[in-house]
């Protein structure tokens, strides 16, 4: 099939929303078909059409909606569509959940957080990561401290800054390390994070790092906070599960639809002194943290290329078997 990917994000970002459309790409051609991902859409021809974000590709959507109504559609939800701009935006977000054929949900809990109208439509998929080469994979370190990294843009959804207040809880003796990987979404954002260098000895800002850098950051560190106040199913989670790091967690339906609901890493979302407590049980109970290295390990094969591969020919399969379709 000739496939048509729409992300809001451009070529060259490091936006999550980039990696997922070039990595479907990828596995999407690896089951022969023809795939191209832009970001702006002019009613081109396609077999099909998937569209990352409902809110941001809504615009989209309804093009090709129009344009093509007998072909298959699929929509992407992001953490914003189906935590925020449902309710602040709903009639162009609803739209795009409407007309699609088959809704991609990223972690297993956004069908209890959609319309129930919808509910049948949508598929999980969990995002893949490769699994980092032995020679990436942690190993006994002579540093001093217990590091801590935070990995992603710095913005409100993702509550960037959290474990760095949470270190300056801690007791006085405390090795913990927060190192934060990360563009600034906003100025203010690269404002607060400049402060909290000036402020906290504790804290490191790295700012945008590669892919490799960031593959050597988990390598090097002790945990990941997960931090997020929304996430529609982030992507690092894959990451530190196939990479067999600890993850302590916000517990937000998008953390949880990814690490289950008897993982022992959460920590009531926004709450700084309990992320504190969780982390300074980390750093001196090691059974603690072998337990969640053991949880993520259970995890990491849900977060196979393979699995990916799969569940998005499935939902490609059922968004061919739903059209043609008539539009309300």
């Amino acid at each position: 099939m000739d496939i048509i990917i729409l992300t809001p994000a451009n070529p060259g970002s490091k936006a999550g929303n980039r990696a997922t459309a070039e990595r479907w790409q990828m596995l999407l051609e690896q089951l022969g078909h023809r795939v191209s991902v832009v970001t702006e859409y002019s009613g081109e021809p396609c077999d099909l059409f998937l569209a990352l974000h409902a809110w941001r590709s809504h615009t989209a959507v309804r093009l090709f909606r129009e344009t093509w109504p007998e072909k298959p559609l699929v929509v992407a939800l992001t953490g914003t569509d189906i935590y925020r701009h449902q309710h602040e935006f709903p009639k162009q977000t609803l739209y795009s959940m409407q007309v699609a054929d088959v809704l991609i949900g990223l972690h297993d809990q956004v069908g209890g957080d959609i319309p129930e109208a919808f509910q049948s439509k949508l598929t999980t998929l969990y995002q893949s990561a490769e699994k980092p080469a032995e020679a990436s994979l942690r190993e006994p370190k002579g540093s001093a401290y217990f590091d801590v990294c935070v990995i992603g843009h710095l913005r409100d959804e993702k509550d960037s800054l959290r474990a760095a207040m949470a270190a300056r809880l801690l007791p006085a003796n405390s090795r913990i390390r927060v190192s934060c990987a990360g563009k600034p979404h906003t100025e203010q954002w690269g404002v607060r994070a400049k402060q909290e260098l000036q402020q906290n000895p504790r804290f490191r800002w790295l700012g945008e790092l590669e892919k490799s850098d960031i593959e050597k950051l988990m390598a090097d560190s002790d945990l990941l906070v997960m931090s997020s106040v929304m996430e529609g199913g982030a992507n690092v989670v894959s990451e530190a599960c196939r990479a067999g790091l600890p993850i302590i967690a916000s517990n937000i339906s998008g953390n949880v639809g990814l690490l289950g609901k008897d993982y022992a890493g959460y920590y009531p979302v926004g709450d700084t002194q309990a992320l504190a407590n969780v982390l300074e049980r980390a750093e001196n109970d090691p059974t603690f943290v072998e337990l969640l290295r053991d949880q993520v390990g259970q995890l990491a094969g849900r977060f196979t290329p393979e699995k990916e591969r799969k569940s998005l020919e499935q939902a490609l399969s059922l968004a061919l078997r739903r059209s043609p379709r008539n539009i309300l």
